[in-house]
């Protein structure tokens, strides 16, 4: 697509189709689980600086954004999903929205390390650079593992908050990394379920297309599965408590419970229902990982008072 391309469908970009090139959807899980990366770090952060780094952190997510609607505008017009965002739709762009991209990520990097400190901004960096380059140009239309690789991208912006706080990465870090790392694949493929036609459309080698539509539900319960784990140890480390280790317990069971029930069903059940336990779990699966980041900011506001931690 050209630059030309919103004159010839004679519409003209607003501010909302420049907000729409962020994904402020994706951006909210990037603030939050950043937030409480940085809450939940050992070391205590002033009220300003913490505030300008996740402006930045949330800048940076919304530079990925519109570098990956750039790259994948051509995918993006064949599915019904993505086909209105700003570039296949014609409102913005291509031209305008890579330098939208670039822009944003030069100065959210930059600005992130004078804020904080320049690991934290470096860190920045390398989650822009793999989400669009080893996710969007490379994983996403060469292997059905994309979701799966590609995943660490959205799992990085706990560690982020983490490292403006501490300068560094440590174990609890990681494991924040892990529980979003685990649940990425199981939230996509639920998606990918009901999505039905739109990757096999777009050529993109989802799990539903090269491996069909049973496999991806033995790999959402496998995934449950060893999700699980991970949310008990982050759970158990120090910056969990009780509240952590209850809300692994919920969630988890509920999580695998979902899990279980979607490896039960058929193509012809799902197809009369319309997907509706297949929907029901990507919308669980959102409230998962809100709830447990929740809960790690819940035990850190109880262990001020000396009665959450371990």
């Amino acid at each position: 697509m050209t630059d030309t391309s919103a004159i010839e469908h004679g519409q003209e970009a607003g501010f909302g189709d420049f907000v729409q090139l962020l994904k402020p959807r994706v951006m909210s899980l990037v603030v939050f689980t950043a937030l409480v990366g940085l809450i939940v770090a050992p070391v205590p952060v002033h009220p300003f600086v913490g505030f300008t780094a996740i402006l930045f952190i949330a800048l940076g997510g919304g530079a990925s954004g519109a570098l990956n609607m750039w790259y994948d505008a051509d995918i993006d017009r064949v599915m019904k999903r993505t086909r209105n965002r700003p570039v296949p739709a014609g409102r913005i762009g291509a031209g305008e929205a890579l330098g939208f991209g670039l822009a944003l990520s030069l100065i959210s990097c930059l600005m992130l390390g004078l804020a904080a400190n320049w690991f934290a901004g470096a860190f920045l960096a390398f989650t822009i650079f793999f989400y669009v380059v080893i996710y969007t140009m490379w994983l996403k239309r060469t292997t059905p593992q994309n979701i799966v690789i590609g995943g660490a991208a959205g799992a990085f912006p706990p560690m982020i908050g983490w490292a403006v706080a501490t300068g560094g990465i440590s174990i609890e870090s990681v494991l924040m990394f892990a529980l979003i790392f685990m649940w990425t694949p199981p939230h996509f493929w639920a998606l990918a379920l009901f999505m039905k036609d739109d990757y096999s459309n777009a050529g993109v080698p989802m799990l539903t297309v090269t491996h069909g539509r049973k496999s991806a539900r033995k790999h959402i319960l496998v995934y449950a599965l060893l999700l699980a784990p991970v949310a008990f140890a982050l759970a158990l480390s120090s910056i969990g408590g009780p509240v952590t280790l209850a809300a692994a317990v919920i969630l988890n069971a509920l999580f695998i419970r979902g899990g279980w029930q979607i490896l039960k069903r058929d193509e012809a059940a799902a197809e009369a229902d319309k997907y509706r336990t297949e929907k029901a779990f990507f919308r669980f699966s959102l409230a998962y990982l809100f709830l447990h980041f929740g809960a790690l900011l819940a035990d850190k506001s109880l262990s001020a008072f000396g009665m959450g931690g371990w």
